[in-house]
């Protein structure tokens, strides 16, 4: 035997159990990063500390929350998509960057049902009109008339273009035929221009505005899927206000970079399922009017191909665009 091929055995032998203890090392083995697509204090935001936090405690690493607001969602997707398929980095993502974005945006940094690899879906929030009190509107109704008296001068604030804020708006345009102007933002921040009365209204999810509701500071209208809110069960929902149809709410699910390990989401997947029916997380998640879901992987990748098909039928009637 060579001198040579002696040192590769003795290398091959140092080596191995180094190899085999990496293969067996248990996931995680360090802290993890839930990237959330907008700014601090909206739902997604809101959705992801509620569960990371929780998802830290079971995993005893590290879970940190970083927000890349930006086109959308778009932004905060992207660094998703892009990074290493191993678990360390994941999406909490909503219906705009999973679903909407793919027919409003002309250049997608991604392809959601291909990018992606879909862990569980979360939680359904639906969405509530809602004004300044000192704005003289009680109903759907005060709405659009005040919208046909005064054509283009009406703001409603979204959280980004593409979200389920905007569309929602944008749906009520073409159904009741007003004319209003999109002022989208980067994430929550609208909500301090709605509150201040520099904005006429917004179609917030219900956990970023129901204290503001509650306390007096906005005034809920009307809910936008197509039934009532359990948070706020008298509002009734735009459907019922004289348009059939209307329904536009949010959704919020994982997902990991396509291609990570089956054994890493099932594992994502399981223990989040155990938390979402935690008692205490489903009624944190009940009382700011989110529905606690905690599908499987297969049903939220389905549900993601509905969910795109669906909007891409609302964005063509509604002519929104984003270049």
């Amino acid at each position: 035997m060579t001198l040579i091929l002696r040192f590769a055995l003795l290398v091959l032998v140092a080596l191995t159990p180094l190899r085999a203890a990496a293969q067996g090392e248990p996931w995680p083995s360090k802290p993890l990063r839930i990237v959330v697509g907008f700014t601090a204090g909206g739902t997604t935001d809101i959705i992801a500390r509620l569960v990371g936090n929780k998802l830290s405690e079971a995993w005893g690493q590290g879970v940190s929350i970083d927000n890349r607001p930006g086109a959308g969602g778009n932004l905060g997707s992207a660094i998703v998509a892009k990074a290493p398929p191993d678990g360390y980095t994941l999406l909490i993502g909503s219906v705009g960057p999973l679903a909407v974005n793919a027919s409003l945006y002309k250049d997608m940094p991604y392809d959601a049902l291909t990018d992606f690899a879909p862990i569980v879906l979360i939680a359904t929030v639906q969405n509530v009109l809602v004004v300044p009190p000192e704005l003289p509107v009680r109903s759907v109704g005060d709405l659009v008339e005040l919208a046909r008296a005064k054509p283009g001068e009406l703001n409603f604030a979204s959280t980004g273009s593409g979200t389920s804020a905007h569309l929602s708006g944008e749906l009520l345009k073409q159904m009741a035929k007003i004319d209003m102007v999109h002022v989208p933002y980067r994430g929550a921040v609208g909500l301090n221009d709605l509150l201040g009365g520099r904005i006429q209204l917004m179609f917030a999810t219900i956990p970023s505005v129901i204290a503001h509701i509650r306390a007096g500071s906005l005034r809920a209208i009307a809910v936008t899927s197509n039934r009532r809110s359990l948070a706020l069960p008298d509002l009734p929902t735009v459907a019922e206000t004289g348009y059939p149809g209307f329904d536009a709410s949010s959704w919020f699910g994982i997902v990991a970079p396509a291609g990570t390990p089956h054994d890493i989401v099932a594992k994502i997947h399981r223990d989040t399922v155990r938390i979402v029916n935690l008692p205490e997380i489903r009624e944190n998640l009940s009382n700011q009017g989110a529905d606690p879901i905690g599908s499987t992987p297969e049903e939220f990748g389905r549900f993601m191909k509905s969910e795109t098909e669906k909007w891409a039928e609302i964005v063509k009637v509604s002519g929104a665009r984003v270049e």
